[in-house]
C-alpha cells in the first residue's frame, strides 16, 4: 500500500470518527448542562490527555487514543473509575444528586444525538439529490472471482425474484441481493436465454461481502469521463469527456470505484487504458502522477430508463426517517443472523482499519457518498452504545432502570466491578476486531 493511500485512509478516518464521537459526546454534554450538572472534562479520544484548554469548570481536550471519547460528569461512576466522590455527601451539581429521569436523559443523549445526526444527513441527501431509480433488473457484467460469479450469475440474466420477492429497479434489487447473499437460505430466479433458471447459494463460503463487492453490475452501467484537467497525464494522451472506460491495465472496469482503484494502484507506472469513443474501441498508455491520479473526473452513468423522486423539506424529512428505519431493521436482521449462525461474526464486524477503508472509498466517490457512510456509521454507533453492557451507555441506563423499578441503587461496589469487567471485555473485543481487520 502506497504512503498516499495510507495517509488518505487515516485522514478520512479521523474526520469520520471525529465527527461521530464529537456529536455523541456533545449530546451527553448539553444534556448535563441543561440539568445543571458539572462537566469536568470533554474529551475526544481516550486518555492519556494530549492537549486542550480549561474553560470555566470544564477541560476541553483531545486525548491520544483516537477511538471514542468521553464526558466526565461530577458524581458519576464512569470510564475514569474516579471514586473519590463516593465517600462524600452528594453536591447539588453532581450526577448522583439529580432525579432518575434527568440522569436517564443525560445517559441516552449521546445515542439520541447520533440518531439525529443520521436523520439529518439522510434528510439533507434526500432534499438535495432526491432518489434515483433505474428500471433495470438485467445483469450487464459479472466481475471475475466475485460472489456473483460463484453463485452463477451470467451477463444477460434477467433477475425475476430473490427468495421469492420481486423487484423492479436496481436500487431496490442490489441491496436486497447483497443482504440475502450473506445468509444461508438464498435462491434467485433468473431468465436466461428464454429459460427460467434457479440459482442457489453454493455450499462453500462466499467471499466476505462486508469487505468485497458482490460483483454484479446492471445492464447499461458504465464509467464515463466527465472532464479532463489541462496539462495532466489524461489530457496529454488525448482522453476526452464522454469517453467510456473499458479496461485499466488489462482489468475490466465498470464503475467509478473500479477505475479509481486500478489507476491509483499504479503511481508513476505506465499503464494501458481501453476506452470507447463514438462506438469505437481505442487504447492509450498513460503514467499516473505520484498521487496515483491522471487528472480526470469520472461518473457512473446509467444508459437505461430512470425516474427521479424529488422531495420538499417535509417529504425529505419523512424519507430520511424511513431510511433510518430501513438501516435499523437491517442491523437488527443481521444481528439475528449472527446469533442464529447464518452469518459469520468475524465477517460482519468491522474495526478501525475497516472503517478507515470505508471512509476513504466513500470520500473518493464524493461528498454525498461520504456523508451517507457517516450517517450509517452514526446509526451503528448509536445501536452499539445502547446495548445493555457495562461501560456502554446502555449499561449505565440499565442500572438506572433497575433503580427506578426497585427504588434502590445498584450497590457501588457491584457497579464498579461490572464497569471494570466491561472495560476489560471491551478492550479484548477491540483487540479482536483489530486483529480481524488485519487478518482480512
Amino acid at each position: 500500500m502506497e504512503f498516499t493511500e495510507i495517509f488518505s485512509r487515516i485522514f478520512y478516518f479521523i474526520i469520520l470518527i471525529g465527527v461521530l464521537v464529537f456529536i455523541h459526546e456533545l449530546g451527553h454534554f448539553l444534556a448535563a448542562k441543561l440539568f445543571k450538572m458539572r462537566v469536568e472534562r470533554f474529551s475526544i479520544g481516550f486518555p492519556p490527555r494530549a492537549f486542550g484548554k480549561k474553560i470555566g469548570e470544564t477541560d476541553y481536550c483531545v486525548s491520544w487514543i483516537p477511538i471514542g471519547g468521553y464526558v466526565k460528569i461530577s458524581g458519576m461512576i464512569d470510564e475514569s473509575l474516579d471514586l473519590e466522590h463516593m465517600n462524600k455527601k452528594p453536591e447539588p451539581w453532581e450526577f448522583r444528586a439529580k432525579p432518575i429521569w434527568q440522569r436517564m436523559i443525560v445517559i441516552s443523549a449521546g445515542v439520541i444525538f447520533n440518531v439525529l445526526l443520521a436523520v439529518a444527513i439522510f434528510w439533507g441527501i434526500n432534499l438535495s439529490t432526491g432518489k434515483v431509480y433505474h428500471d433495470v433488473t438485467t445483469v450487464g457484467a459479472v466481475q471475475p472471482n466475485s460472489a456473483a460469479a460463484i453463485i452463477g450469475f451470467q451477463p444477460g440474466d434477467k433477475i425475476l425474484s430473490i427468495n421469492g420477492k420481486t423487484y423492479t429497479t436496481w436500487e431496490e434489487l442490489e441491496p436486497a441481493l447483497q443482504y440475502e447473499a450473506m445468509g444461508s437460505a438464498f435462491t434467485v430466479t433468473v431468465l436466461r436465454n428464454g429459460e427460467t433458471i434457479t440459482l442457489t447459494r453454493p455450499g462453500g463460503e462466499l467471499p466476505d461481502l462486508t469487505r468485497n463487492p458482490l460483483g454484479l453490475l446492471p445492464k447499461g452501467l458504465s464509467a464515463k469521463i466527465q472532464w479532463v484537467e489541462d496539462g495532466k497525464p489524461a489530457a496529454v494522451v488525448g482522453l476526452q469527456p464522454g469517453d467510456v472506460l473499458l479496461e485499466v491495465n488489462g482489468t475490466p472496469v465498470y464503475t467509478t470505484y473500479d477505475v479509481i482503484r486500478e489507476i491509483s494502484a499504479h503511481p508513476n507506472e505506465t499503464i494501458a487504458i481501453k476506452y470507447l469513443r463514438g462506438g469505437e474501441e481505442n487504447e492509450v498508455r498513460v503514467t499516473p502522477n505520484d498521487d496515483g491520479k491522471i487528472g480526470i473526473s469520472i461518473a457512473n452513468v446509467f444508459d437505461v430508463a430512470k425516474r427521479v423522486e424529488k422531495y420538499g423539506v417535509f417529504e425529505a424529512l419523512d424519507a430520511g426517517v424511513k431510511d433510518l428505519y430501513v438501516f435499523t431493521m437491517l442491523y437488527v436482521d443481521t444481528f439475528s443472523k449472527i446469533i442464529s449462525g447464518e452469518v459469520s461474526f468475524s465477517s460482519t464486524i468491522g474495526g478501525p482499519i475497516r472503517i478507515a477503508e470505508m471512509a476513504d472509498q466513500a470520500a473518493q466517490l464524493g461528498i454525498v457518498s461520504f456523508l451517507g457512510t457517516m450517517a450509517v456509521l452514526s446509526l451503528s454507533l448509536a445501536l452499539i452504545n445502547i446495548f445493555p453492557f457495562p461501560a456502554l451507555d446502555g449499561g449505565h441506563l440499565f442500572f438506572l432502570i433497575y433503580e427506578a423499578i426497585f427504588r434502590r441503587e445498584v450497590p457501588n461496589i457491584l457497579r464498579i466491578r461490572l464497569q471494570q469487567a466491561g472495560m476489560v471485555l471491551l478492550l479484548l473485543f477491540m483487540g479482536f476486531i483489530v486483529y480481524n481487520d488485519i487478518f482480512h
